[in-house]
């Protein structure tokens, strides 16, 4: 991480470099004596909980500010959507089925990412979480475009890696649920959802909740595959419970094809409603 401050004080890495030379005696191998941002042990004690959520927080932040990111478009997805090669390989028909979404996706990211790059490159930049199946297709789709796109991974019990082609430099991987959700949001310009299973939907009604509720400024909120959301979510079932509004069902669209998404997203500005709260 470049960092161009001058100051008159000596740096931490420089420390860092120094503590590890130090003579070895049984001072200098007590855990007390290491330094205390260079103490793995230390910084995973529970106390120091506080200090590794602001890390998660703001790693990320400023490598994508140096990186020049300014806006993102979200796609979440199942990871478990194969490719339309593979879907003889699915463990349902359904998977089977919802693998022209993996292509759906890998297009939409494909255009998105060279209207991005004909603007400069820095803003609309495809975000994922890094993973297989939609997630991969996002990231697939932007670099078949020439342009970058960021991977969100997160530590799961099961061994997994981010997929090939998210931009190394802008692969970050969290301990923190909460906090990585709050990256997918903060540069957010839209937000599409392909179908998934409950990190999907879970990613979903967050970001639905906070446009409903006002704590997000409303962007393009875009469900891909009609037939599969309307079966697993009765919306109108909320709305005439009445535990939802009329108006909330206004709040997302649903879209089957990357063109229909894109029409929409280039359109936003004309004849959506967009609300001034900020998005952080």
């Amino acid at each position: 991480m470049k960092d161009d401050r001058t100051s008159p004080f000596r740096d931490a890495g420089t420390d860092r470099t120094t503590a590890a030379e130090v003579p070895d005696t049984p001072q200098t191998r007590a855990p007390a004596y290491r330094l205390a941002f260079a103490d793995d042990e230390f910084l995973c004690r529970d106390e120091l909980r506080p200090v590794r959520l602001q890390l998660e927080l703001l790693k990320p932040q400023m490598l994508l500010d140096e990186y020049g990111v300014e806006s993102t478009v979200v796609l979440f997805g199942g990871a478990r959507i194969p490719k339309p090669e593979d879907k003889d390989k699915a463990r349902t028909q359904t998977l089977a089925d919802l693998s022209s979404y993996y292509e759906e996706a890998r297009i939409f990211a494909r255009r998105i990412t060279e209207t991005s790059l004909k603007e400069g490159g820095h803003k609309n930049i495809i975000c994922t979480g890094g993973g297989p199946g939609v997630m991969e297709a996002g990231n697939h789709g932007a670099a078949e475009a020439g342009g970058i796109s960021i991977g969100l991974n997160i530590v799961l019990p099961h061994e997994q890696a981010p997929n090939e082609f998210v931009t190394p430099d802008l692969c970050f991987n969290f301990h923190y649920f909460a906090i990585r959700k709050m990256h997918f949001l903060m540069r957010a310009n839209a937000i599409c959802i392909f179908p998934g299973g409950f990190g999907t939907l879970d990613e979903m009604f967050e970001s639905l909740t906070l446009i409903q509720t006002g704590r997000m400024r409303r962007v393009p909120f875009l469900l891909f595959g009609r037939a599969f959301w309307e079966k697993i979510i009765n919306w109108d079932a909320l709305k005439d419970a009445g535990t939802i509004s009329p108006d909330d069902l206004d709040l997302f669209r649903f879209v089957e094809t990357a063109d229909e998404a894109i029409s929409i997203i280039e359109g936003w500005g004309d004849t959506s409603p967009r609300g001034d709260i900020p998005g952080r």
